[in-house]
């Protein structure tokens, strides 16, 4: 029968997916009951409905009072109204905390994820998962399940009470309506596949839309528009193309269900017609049983429908889970064994060796150094020779293969990654500004900064007179595409600098800034340093040459390390440097 139905095949991957769906449910498991009551209530008024009317033919062809079934068909209708308005009303707000709880739970699972971890996936995918796949989620949490029980309980209760009126028209209908079931079933699975498969593409969909808006710019200057359409568009297709897939398919099952229905309907007109004929059956009871009949299509079709939401449901699940798969940062507090030295460097690492991923060749090889307590430390070397996968090891961001980290003596394996980044301020190289306002932007790192601090830190970085020349000063709305790179930069170190680090990161922070303002920022970073460690990546080695200590990385390893004039006197890469900056100094423009 149609109840029967399987959800999904193979078992083996239906099981995890319904967890999913049964951990976002349980909580509401109160509020799910009642609203299986008043389903309940609703189908039992409906079921009760034919029984009322051939009361009224019966009074009819009696000549009784019609008082008693017409006052009970009245009260079936409101109650019947009441009962739906409550249940569309419970079902719906509880659909809606069901999608704000998985969005929350899905959220913060995303926020403490590891970053190679999160940067190994498209940002449109994962959002497609948290705003798309959560609301087929809340239909497979919520009504669906409930539909599937209102509509089999009206199933099973129909049926016995067709077997009350006539046991012979309730054979016809029931062989029909196990023919339409069978056919039924075998349509299931490939219906859950389509669906399943149109999410996937419609997740990639927002993958790659997202990447193109991102580098708008760079799109429309390379002429790109039409080729990242039609890409677009070809993912949209493929999308279009399962769930149009998935609706034929769904338009077979519903037309088999309907078309069993009204088979099953001229079967017991013409049976039931005969059996009148032959006295085997009084005619209030063909009516009741065809009234049965017509209403059988309600709850064949409530199941099947449901059935149907329950698999896109099932398979969004499935893409949630997935979320699970993506490793977490350590949050748990470490067993802490060793005690933190108030002298000595405060950041070293020892024989340390990483790479982004298990079968990638290692970015960095063999580290050794020690970063002191006060001074400016500068990292550089060509590019993707491991400078920025420093930064990301100091701060976390990516765990060592080989070697180990202290922080002030202790290991970074005693310390939460949060325990780590509480004492450090980091700039990233293309400055990311977030949603909200220029003072939310500059609160991020340090929400009870006061509003002189906030200045101090603007006026450090030569905003000051900026932001004030604004309608709305500090409280002024932002996007990353309305600031100029430089000025992203200057609120990016300015909301690093209110912290007020024991250690200041900054990677290629002054790559965007024009001269006079990147001489200013240096001179904010030298004092910066005389309190506290700096540590700066620089492609310009302008920016560096009065770093107390210079490193040089070469091909993932430390290649040589000294002051300026050490380096210039005994590292031939350091001077190959410093002669390309030179070149590209005094070489003038060529005029067009």
């Amino acid at each position: 029968m149609v109840m029967n139905v399987p959800i999904l095949s193979p078992p083996a991957r239906r099981l995890p997916r319904l967890r999913v769906v049964w951990s976002f449910a349980r909580p509401h498991l109160g509020t799910l009951a009642a609203g299986l009551f008043l389903g309940l209530l609703g189908s039992a008024a409906g079921l009760a409905t034919p029984m009322v009317t051939k009361w009224v033919l019966d009074s009819l062809g009696a000549s009784a009072s019609l008082l008693g079934p017409v006052s009970v068909l009245l009260l079936l209708l409101v109650v019947g109204l009441v009962v739906l308005a409550s249940q569309w009303i419970l079902l719906g707000t509880l659909g809606e905390r069901v999608v704000l709880r998985a969005r929350e739970t899905m959220v913060r699972r995303l926020l403490r994820v590891t970053v190679p971890a999160l940067t190994s996936r498209a940002p449109g995918e994962l959002v497609t998962r948290v705003t798309s796949d959560t609301v087929l989620l809340r239909e497979a949490a919520t009504s669906s399940v409930l539909g599937l029980i209102n509509g089999a309980v009206m199933l099973v209760g129909t049926l016995t009470l067709m077997a009350v009126l006539d046991l012979v028209l309730l054979g016809v209908t029931v062989a029909v309506v196990i023919v339409v079931g069978a056919l039924f079933t075998l349509l299931m699975p490939a219906i859950a596949r389509a669906q399943g498969e149109a999410q996937e593409h419609v997740g990639r969909l927002g993958g790659v839309l997202e990447g193109a808006l991102r580098a708008i710019r760079t799109v429309k200057v390379s002429r790109a528009e039409d080729r990242l359409a039609e890409r677009i568009a070809d993912e949209a297709r493929t999308s279009a193309r399962h769930s149009i897939r998935a609706v034929r398919r769904e338009a077979v099952a519903s037309s088999l269900a309907w078309s069993g229905v009204q088979l099953s309907i001229i079967l017991v007109l013409g049976i039931g017609a005969w059996r009148v004929s032959s006295d085997l059956l009084d005619v209030s009871s063909l009516i009741a049983f065809l009234l049965y009949a017509f209403g059988l299509m309600e709850p064949i079709t409530e199941l099947s429908q449901n059935v149907t939401t329950l698999q896109a449901g099932i398979a969004a699940a499935g893409r949630i889970r997935e979320l699970d798969q993506l490793e977490p940062e350590t949050t748990a507090p470490a067993r802490i064994t060793t005690p933190a030295r108030g002298d000595g460097p405060i950041l070293e690492l020892r024989g340390v060796t990483a790479g982004y991923g298990p079968d990638t060749e290692p970015a960095v090889r063999a580290i050794d150094l020690a970063i002191p307590r006060r001074g400016h430390l500068a990292i550089v070397g060509p590019s993707g020779a491991g400078k920025t996968t420093l930064l990301s090891l100091v701060l976390r961001f990516l765990e060592p293969r080989a070697g180990r980290l202290l922080f002030e003596g202790r290991p970074y394996t005693e310390l939460t990654p949060e325990q780590v980044r509480a004492r450090m301020s980091y700039v990233e190289q293309d400055a990311p500004v977030v949603p909200g306002t220029i003072r939310d932007n500059l609160l991020f790192t340090h929400p009870d900064a006061t509003e002189k601090e906030l200045r101090a830190a603007l006026h450090q970085v030569r905003l000051e007179d900026e932001i004030a020349g604004l309608e709305q000063g500090m409280d002024t709305p932002l996007s990353a595409s309305s600031l100029s790179g430089g000025q992203r930069q200057r609120i990016a170190i300015a909301r690093a600098l209110l912290r007020v680090p024991e250690v200041l990161l900054l990677d290629e922070a002054t790559a965007q800034l024009d001269g006079r303002t990147e001489a200013a920022i240096h001179d904010c970073i030298r004092a910066q340093a005389a309190e506290r460690t700096a540590v700066t990546i620089a492609h310009r080695l302008s920016t560096v040459l009065d770093a107390d200590t210079i490193v040089v990385l070469e091909g993932g390893q430390i290649r040589a390390s000294g002051t300026h004039s050490q380096l210039l006197a005994a590292d031939p890469l350091y001077r190959e440097l410093i002669e390309a900056l030179r070149i590209a100094d005094t070489t003038p423009a060529k005029r067009g």
